[in-house]
Parts: C-alpha cells; sequence; structure tokens
C-alpha cells in the first residue's frame, strides 16, 4: 500500500514545529499527529508534498524569490506610508 507524503505544523509546548507524516489523505495525516502529539497539536490543514524533491539549489532560489517578494512588499507598504504622511502634512497646512 502506498502513502502520500504530507507536510504538518505541530504546536509543542508553544512553539510550532514542521514535521513529515506519511498517510492515506489530509484527514488521516492530521488524525496521525493528533494522535502521536496530542489532540489540538496540528496547527494547520496538512499538506501534500510533491513526488519531486528540490534541490538544495531549487530551494535556495525559491527562499530568494520569496525574499524579494517580501521585500517588494515592504518598499510598497514605505512608500504608500510615506504618500500618507505628505498628505496629512499639506492637510495641517492648509487648517493653520
Amino acid at each position: 500500500m502506498y502513502m502520500d507524503k504530507y507536510l504538518v505544523a505541530i504546536r509543542i509546548r508553544g512553539q510550532v514545529v514542521k514535521t513529515v507524516i506519511y498517510a492515506d489523505s489530509t484527514i488521516h495525516a492530521k488524525l496521525l499527529g493528533e494522535w502521536h502529539y496530542g489532540l489540538g497539536s496540528v496547527t494547520n490543514t496538512p499538506q501534500r508534498l510533491a513526488e519531486t524533491q528540490t534541490t538544495p539549489q531549487q530551494q535556495r532560489v525559491n527562499q530568494l524569490k520569496q525574499q524579494l517578494d517580501t521585500a517588494k512588499r515592504t518598499a510598497k507598504v514605505a512608500k504608500l506610508n510615506q504618500q500618507q504622511q505628505k498628505l496629512n502634512q499639506q492637510r495641517a497646512n492648509l487648517n493653520k
């Protein structure tokens, strides 16, 4: 019998740890996680992992892409905050 590989986030002593569980389905993976680590310890829906494993180089590229996306979002928020501050300052000057 072939089982799928699931990534499960488990809360242990207040800290979330990711682990892999082999199961037939998402529900089965969650139940196995709760059976092994305690009821309510599974913090999210288990995610089925793809059969192909990524190489360390692919993982690094993916990590850099995520960092780039995060940096773009941060820059956009900072720019919007600056625009808002400028508008607030102009409004305050007009009210004087």
